[in-house]
């Protein structure tokens, strides 16, 4: 079992599919479209972060939507979160826009279930400090061959964390899209790669991320795709010592919070980005201070 710890989100991307969500994601912020669409849900509170403005629930099915999961709600009006408390059973609106899904009118409907999880991470799955190093992990690239991350050692590595089944277009897909702009940037750069890795271990084999992601790495050394399936332990650590919260796989649900981290050529971390919303040009200037 799984200890408690926070939240993630889910999108399933086709091969046709996500070439419309980068076309969309490309002209995100000049224009794609005033389409709302308002969904009835209902799930349970399992944290709410007020510096955020975000909420984070076990919800049930959105039909037409997304699969019942663990995720991270935004809510614009903090007045909102005055209301609810953990642990509530709720129903609420979910507004979905082209630019900010966010969740309003939430009606305590009772005390929801909160699992109990046990102890799952040892004291090496903690959160690395700036400077620290990885552990070395083994993943699978796309064509099924183990991976491990010191292959990589002497170079830099940006990492970020995806999942296909991702149904949020301004989280794993805008991750997705932005590395992919950053590994357009450094192409001339032959010491640093960036690297997508999938949580999902149940879902997102290497079939399946060559079948969804391939088009990305085609012609570019620079840009990876690595799968969890069968490398729980690997992944979880990889994921806690970057700072990410993960629940895992669970009855369908997946659960976790989105990071980003600079990894150096020893393995020490060197810099870090919470959630899904780092400019690229943050990023890429942090990137190039680091290796110059």
């Amino acid at each position: 079992m799984l200890k408690k710890r926070r939240i993630f989100s889910a999108f399933f991307i086709s091969r046709e599919s996500i070439r419309i969500n980068f076309l969309c994601l490309l002209t995100f912020f000049v224009s794609c479209g005033a389409k709302e669409e308002i969904y009835d849900v209902k799930g349970t509170i399992r944290s709410i972060d007020i510096e955020s403005k975000k909420v984070i629930i076990a919800h049930d099915t959105i039909p037409g939507l997304m699969m019942p999961m663990v995720m991270p709600f935004p809510v614009l009006d903090l007045r909102e979160l005055d209301q609810i408390k953990i642990g509530d059973s709720v129903h609420f609106k979910f507004i979905w826009t082209d630019t900010l899904p966010h969740a309003n009118r939430f009606t305590v409907l009772g005390k929801g279930h909160i699992p109990e999880y046990d102890d799952f991470f040892r004291e090496e799955y903690d959160e690395l400090k700036v400077g620290k190093l990885f552990d070395d992990i083994t993943l699978l690239d796309i064509d099924s061959s183990e991976v491990k991350l010191s292959q990589s050692d002497g170079r830099y590595r940006f990492i970020s964390y995806i999942f296909s089944r991702c149904p949020m277009p301004n989280m794993c897909p805008a991750v997705i899209m932005k590395t992919n702009i950053l590994a357009d940037t450094f192409s001339k750069f032959k010491l640093i790669d960036f690297i997508l890795v999938s949580f999902d271990y149940k879902y997102d084999k290497p079939s399946i991320l060559k079948r969804n992601y391939a088009t990305l790495t085609n012609g570019r050394d620079n840009l990876k795709l690595w799968s969890s399936s069968g490398k729980i332990d690997d992944v979880y650590k990889l994921v806690k010592q970057s700072g990410g919260e993960f629940w895992g796989v669970e009855e369908d649900k997946i659960g976790h919070t989105l990071k980003s981290v600079l990894v150096g050529p020893n393995r020490e971390l060197l810099a870090t980005w919470d959630g899904e919303d780092w400019k690229v040009k943050e990023v890429e200037n942090g990137i190039r201070m680091f290796m110059k």
